[in-house]
C-alpha cells in the first residue's frame, strides 16, 4: 500500500467511524473472522456501512429469539440464520474457486490500521474474497463500539469463551444484535448490504 496523504488517511477514518476530522477517532476494534472472512473483505463491508437499511434481502435471524434471556451460568450459545444470499442461483456460489476458506484470526485494532496508511507495512495479503458474508455486531444502548462483532462466511457463529465472558460485563441489560450481509466478487460488494429492519434483542441474566 502506497503512502497517502494524511487528508486521505482522514478520509478513511471518517468513513470507518463517521466522525469529523477535527475529532478524536473511535478506536473500534475489527472483528473476529469466520470461515473465509478477510480483513480486506472487512474494509470493503465498513466502505458501504453507511448506505440506506435495506432490509429487502436480509437475513432471516433463527437465534437468539427475540427477547431471550441467557442464564448466568449458561454455556455459550450457537447463533444461526439463514439468507436470501445463499440460495442465489444467478451467480457462481461462495464455495467455488475464486472463495478462500481461512480460519478465525485475532482481530487488529483500528489504531494499527490508520498507522499502516501512514506509514505501510509489508506483509502478505489473503486472496480476494468472493463470496456472501455476514457481519454480526452485538451492541449495547450509549456505546459507540460494539461489544462484541464478527464476520464470517459461515450461516452460524458459535460464540467463543472470551466473548460470552465479555457478554457478561452486561448482564441484566439490553443487548442487541444486527446483522448485515453483502455479496462480494474480488474484495468488491456487488449485492448488499442488507441489515436486519429491527435489530434482535437479548440479554444475560445476572449472577
Amino acid at each position: 500500500m502506497n503512502v497517502r496523504h494524511l487528508s486521505t488517511a482522514c478520509v478513511a477514518a471518517l468513513a470507518l467511524v463517521t466522525s469529523a476530522c477535527g475529532k478524536d477517532p473511535v478506536e473500534c476494534p475489527e472483528p473476529l473472522y469466520g470461515g473465509g472472512a478477510t480483513d480486506e473483505a472487512w474494509h470493503a463491508m465498513v466502505d458501504v456501512k453507511t448506505k440506506p437499511i435495506d432490509s429487502s434481502r436480509a437475513v432471516t435471524l433463527l437465534s437468539p429469539s427475540e427477547g431471550e434471556v441467557y442464564a448466568a451460568d449458561s454455556a455459550p450459545p450457537t447463533w444461526q440464520w439463514t439468507s436470501p444470499l445463499e440460495a442465489s442461483l444467478s451467480r457462481p456460489h461462495a464455495q467455488g474457486a475464486l472463495a478462500f476458506q481461512a480460519a478465525p484470526r485475532p482481530s487488529r485494532s483500528f489504531t494499527a490500521w490508520l498507522g499502516e496508511l501512514l506509514v505501510p507495512t509489508a506483509h502478505a495479503h489473503l486472496p480476494p474474497y468472493t463470496g456472501d458474508l455476514y457481519w454480526v455486531e452485538i451492541s449495547t444502548p450509549g456505546a459507540e463500539c460494539p461489544v462484541a462483532q464478527v464476520l464470517t462466511s459461515e450461516l452460524s457463529w458459535q460464540l467463543d469463551a472470551n466473548t460470552w465472558a465479555e457478554l457478561g460485563k452486561h448482564a441484566g441489560k439490553d443487548l442487541s444484535v444486527q446483522v448485515m450481509s453483502a455479496y462480494l466478487v474480488q474484495n468488491r460488494v456487488t449485492e448488499g448490504p442488507f441489515r436486519l429492519a429491527t435489530p434482535r434483542k437479548f440479554r444475560r441474566g445476572a449472577q
